[in-house]
Parts: structure tokens; C-alpha cells; sequence
């Protein structure tokens, strides 16, 4: 590594703030690529953005009151996909513009909805299903998601795992050999310098009996920047490496986020998608349909449509189940099965994921089932004894 800056922020600058040892940065590479600069570049306080976005002065007033709360973080190519600087319903704006919505409250609010904390047997690891963990190796983000479900990493200013931590969870990890799957997550893992992923990698596959490894980002899609050479060559080393990306709407789906994922798949890593289902953004059957058709359409999978949790922060998000399986009974028989995702809830109190959808089976008798299809013709279905 040539050259290594160490770079050191105050607590309060971003969720988790900064451990002396989290973030080593190689200049020589920020300056080739350039992802690092987008990172340092982007939109953080509302004098800011009033620069690309017309901003009252209640506005300013807002968005400086809920940043006392919940931090805000815009790169700059992110910003430039909304179409209209004057339209306050744009699903690029509503992800990313903190709201006053924030900081008002909700009875059904909860500040950890998965029970993720109750859930970690040793720091910064959630160990909710039997064959798979998850590993959060920062607090950090390229932007920070209006909807996130780990705003509580924001508010509690969660420190920055370690790399002491890190190696207390994959100790955990070894000792249970169940576990076959890390899920490599944060905040985002690409935020991290690529010799520290790197590093977080190999001990993964080094130390434990885990035969795959996902990763969790939004790079692709915020700051394509970061899916440079020295990235790929990277994550090329490792082929049980799978990536889960979240696009939430078609507009999201450009040039440049479009060649950052055909770098990653030409390092022969498969990409799906996990999207959130949002109010005002992808809550339409027109709208998830165009994103899931986009997405096949440059070989990523939908893989799975969230229920927007009942995170603290959020609740202005949040549809009914009822438009969720209303979106599927539009989506399924009209589109290929390739096109569409899971709808899940993510169960409070970690209770894990629940697939819910339109019910196609009417009736059960002994001899078998009433089945309607996707045009809602009913017919029996003769069901084999076994």
C-alpha cells in the first residue's frame, strides 16, 4: 500500500464517528479512481444543498432540526437523478432529503424493530437463523437512506466496529459451524477502504467453515464511483462472493450505475436486488414492474421487495401489507418469474423474514384443491395421495 493517510473525523461527525484504526486511505488510488472525492464531495448540511435544491428558509430550518438526529449524506451523482429540483414528491429526493416527518414520532415506532441488538451474541455479528450471520463492519454510508431500519447506529452514534471486533465475531463464527453464510453488512461495506474489505475477506474464508459470502451496498446505485479496478480486483478473488444491491426506482437505474454493475459482473459475482417498499416512491404496480423489468434487463435478480419496518425516523414510508400483495397480484402471470421478488415482512423482535402474497389457493377438500390463476379463473386441482 503506498503512501497510507490515516483519516480521523469527530464523533459527531457521522454514525459510529471514527475508531483511529477504522479508516486507512490510499491516496494514490482515490486520485486514480476518484470514488473517494465523490465520498468527501457529497451534500451534508442544508447551506449545501440550498446550492441544487431551492430552499426556503423553514426549510433550512428543518433539515438542520432533524439533522441533529438523523445525519445526512448526498453524493453528488445521486442528487443530479432528480429530474425536477422543484418537485417535492420525486423518489429520488424523497430517499435521500431528510424530512420533518423524521422527528415526529409514531406510537408503533420502535428503535431496533429486528431486535438485532438482542440477537448479537458478541459485538457488531446478529445471529438470527441457523445457517447464516450477519457481520456489520461499519456504521458508515455513501448516502444516508431516509428509510434506513438501522437509524439507531445514527442516533446512539453507534461506534465503529474494530478490527478487534471483528475478530471477536469471526471467532464466534468458527466455533459454530452451522453457520455456512456471513452476510458482510453495515451501513455499507464499500465505504470501507479496499484493503480493510479486503482484509475482512480473507480472514472470513481463512478462519471459518463459510461456504458463501454476501455482501451488502447501495455503491452502485448512490456512488458508482466506487466499482473501480482496484475494487474489482479484489472482490475477483473470492468466488463463493455473492452481492445484494437496492435499487428502489427505475430512475435509479443509469448509465453509470449500470457499468458499475457490469464491472462487478464481469468479476463473475451474481447481483440481486433487495428493494423497500416506500411510500411515494415504488408503491405503484406501474413503478415496481418498470424497476423489476429494468433490472432483469441488465441480468440482476429481484430477489426481494421489503415491507418498509417500523424503524423510528420512517413511519412516512410505510405502506399497508394490502398494497404490498396488491403490487404482487399485478406483477405475477404479467411478468416473468425471473421479474419478480419475494414481498417479506422482516418480523419484529427477530422474529425473521415472512413471504407474503395474493392467496391463489380458494379451497381445500381430501381429494384436493381450489386454485384461481393470475386472471382469476377458478378450477380444481386433483391432489395426490401420498
Amino acid at each position: 500500500m503506498d503512501n497510507p493517510k490515516k483519516i480521523t473525523r469527530s464523533m459527531d461527525e457521522e454514525p459510529g464517528g471514527y475508531q483511529e484504526d477504522s479508516l486507512v486511505f490510499n491516496e494514490a488510488a482515490a486520485t486514480q479512481e476518484n470514488w473517494f472525492s465523490a465520498y468527501k464531495n457529497s451534500i451534508r448540511s442544508a447551506e449545501e444543498l440550498s446550492k441544487y435544491l431551492p430552499l426556503s428558509d423553514a426549510d433550512k430550518n428543518v433539515l438542520k432540526q432533524v439533522a441533529k438526529t438523523y445525519h445526512m449524506r448526498i453524493p453528488l451523482h445521486y442528487l443530479s437523478l432528480i429530474k425536477d429540483p422543484l418537485d417535492r414528491s420525486d423518489p429520488i429526493r424523497k430517499q435521500c432529503v431528510p424530512s420533518c416527518e423524521e422527528i415526529k414520532g409514531e406510537i408503533h415506532e420502535r428503535i431496533d424493530p429486528l431486535d438485532e441488538e438482542k440477537t448479537s451474541p458478541v459485538p457488531c455479528l446478529v445471529h438470527r437463523y441457523p445457517d447464516r450471520a450477519l457481520l456489520i463492519v461499519t456504521g458508515r454510508c455513501f448516502m444516508y437512506c431516509r428509510h434506513c431500519t438501522r437509524k439507531r447506529l445514527w442516533r446512539n452514534r453507534t461506534p465503529e466496529p474494530t478490527l478487534k471486533d471483528i475478530d471477536l465475531a469471526l471467532s464466534y463464527v468458527k466455533d459454530n459451524r452451522q453457520i455456512r453464510e456471513v452476510i458482510v453488512s453495515g451501513g455499507d461495506p464499500l465505504t470501507l477502504p479496499t484493503e480493510r474489505l479486503d482484509y475482512i475477506l480473507s480472514n472470513i474464508m481463512s478462519r471459518t467453515s463459510v461456504e458463501s459470502i454476501r455482501i451488502g451496498t447501495r455503491a452502485p446505485v448512490v456512488i458508482p464511483q466506487r466499482i473501480d479496478e482496484s475494487l474489482c480486483k479484489v472482490l475477483s478473488k473470492y468466488e463463493n462472493l455473492w452481492i445484494n444491491l437496492q435499487f428502489n426506482h427505475a430512475q435509479e437505474i443509469t448509465p453509470a450505475s449500470i457499468e458499475a454493475c457490469k464491472k462487478l459482473q464481469y468479476c463473475g459475482i451474481p447481483l440481486s436486488n433487495q428493494s423497500v417498499l416506500l411510500k411515494g416512491v415504488n408503491d405503484t404496480p406501474l413503478a415496481m414492474k418498470e424497476l423489476c423489468q429494468k433490472l432483469q434487463s441488465i441480468r440482476i435478480r429481484p430477489y426481494y421487495l421489503y415491507q418498509c419496518d417500523p424503524v423510528v425516523g420512517a413511519w412516512h414510508f410505510r405502506t399497508s401489507i394490502w398494497r404490498g400483495i396488491e403490487i404482487m397480484e399485478k406483477m405475477r402471470g404479467y411478468l416473468g418469474g425471473m421479474c419478480i421478488p419475494t414481498y417479506v415482512v422482516d418480523g419484529i423482535e427477530g422474529k425473521g423474514k415472512i413471504p407474503i402474497g395474493p392467496n391463489y389457493m380458494l379451497s381445500v377438500s381430501p381429494e384436493g384443491v381450489t386454485l384461481r390463476n393470475y386472471k382469476n379463473e377458478t378450477f380444481f386441482y386433483y391432489n395426490p395421495k401420498e
